[in-house]
């Protein structure tokens, strides 16, 4: 039996693992959030040093990159998504046993395993599903990792609450554990633990393939625009709020709707591509990303639709740029090479943004110039992503020639 045939009959717990697997991708970064104020109150430390406690994994998702490739590569795809899993888990321990030094150490950990489930868990998807299903797939995962930021952003705080800080941002390790138990006897023990890397192209070929692809590095540039965008914009949205008049309550409350439509965006863009072309979504995202920098200048009473558009724009972009690197149908080797440098760039660029916008909004003292460098990070999201489309597309029009 084939592995797509087998991966046919059981379709539903391996979607239960993407769910669950995308879930750890992000929620436990992000669940320090709520919970800020406590950390720094009981580590006696600043705003500063709890701002590393999610500041540290988005670095890592760039200066890992290159790690998670070579792990991909040497160790097969199920034992890269086995070691993800556990790394993360082990992670999150770390960082809530007592102390600032094993928060920061945890936190690294965590970052750097979770660099090899961005890249690895898209190769499973492709792997595992024909073109079409993959397409749908791949929404799901994205789709799962806002749905895993939301429950960790609504849930830590009550947690701590009744439980303290420590408890509440590990208790999401769970996710993790039902992850690795659905995984393993899904895949078998020799399959999910032992090395069995996939077939290794010619050397020449995959150098050829990915680092002198003209490709690869436009669809890193669009995920630069794309994920910039993304965390100055979740970064900055609340305070540019607050300055507009709304409570702190409400600001969040706002700003969560850009969140939350995330998901629907991840969910409806690959009903976009399968039923016209990627080159329509990379314009339909570009434009609905473009509400938001251009609406909030123009017309910032109308913060209910520009956080909606933005909001679907931003589920949508992210699903996009997974879905192009798996359309171009390589082997496990070279697609785990382009997702690498694409996320490894696009993340670095990522961890600027927050940083960008608020020297910007501090030396202005207003949003107008903040909001006009997001709408050039929409731009270069924009230009490349239309290039790669239109690649993608003439290599599809030659395939069936």
């Amino acid at each position: 039996m084939s592995p797509r045939e087998a991966a046919t009959r059981t379709a539903p717990l391996l979607i239960l693992v993407i769910v669950l697997a995308a879930s750890m991708l992000r929620g436990p970064i992000l669940a320090v959030a709520p919970v800020a104020r406590d950390i720094g109150a009981d580590l006696d430390v600043g705003a500063g040093v709890v701002g590393l406690l999610t500041t540290i994994p988005i670095l890592c998702f760039a200066v890992c990159a290159p790690m998670a490739i070579a792990i991909i590569r040497r160790a097969g795809a199920d034992v890269a998504l086995t070691l993800t899993l556990v790394g993360v888990i082990v992670g999150s321990i770390l960082r809530s046993l007592d102390g600032v030094a094993l928060a920061l150490v945890g936190t690294a950990v965590m970052g750097a395993f979770v660099t090899i489930g961005n890249v690895v868990l898209p190769i499973v998807i492709a792997r595992e599903f024909d073109a079409r299903r993959a397409h749908t797939m791949t929404g799901v995962y994205t789709s799962a990792l806002n749905a895993g930021t939301m429950a960790v952003t609504l849930g830590t705080a009550p947690l701590a609450s009744a439980t303290g800080w420590r408890w509440a941002i590990m208790i999401w390790s769970v996710l993790g554990l039902a992850a690795l138990a659905t995984w393993i006897p899904l895949r078998g023990v020799r399959r999910s633990l032992l090395p069995h890397p996939g077939p290794r192209p010619a050397v020449d070929a995959a150098r050829g393939s990915v680092m002198r692809h003209g490709a690869t590095w436009m669809l890193a540039a669009a995920f630069c625009g794309q994920a910039f965008a993304f965390y100055a914009t979740t970064a900055w949205l609340p305070t540019l709020l607050s300055d507009q008049g709304y409570s702190s309550t409400a600001s969040g409350a706002i700003a969560s709707i850009f969140q939350v439509t995330g998901i629907a965006g991840s969910l409806l863009l690959p009903q976009v591509t399968l039923r016209s072309s990627i080159r329509t979504a990379v314009l339909c995202v570009g434009i609905g990303w473009l509400a938001v920098p251009l609406g909030f200048l123009f017309a910032p009473s109308l913060w209910l639709v520009w956080c909606a558009i933005g909001g679907l724009a931003q589920g949508a972009g992210i699903t996009l740029v997974f879905i192009m690197i798996n359309a171009f149908r390589d082997d496990e080797h070279t697609t785990a090479g382009r997702s690498g440098i694409v996320q490894g760039i696009g993340y670095a660029a990522a961890a600027t943004g927050p940083l960008l916008l608020g020297a910007l909004h501090e030396a202005t003292d207003a949003w107008v110039l903040p909001l006009l460098v997001v709408l050039v990070a929409v731009l270069v999201f924009l230009g490349p992503g239309l290039f790669v489309a239109s690649r993608l597309r003439g290599e599809t029009s030659r395939s069936r020639s």
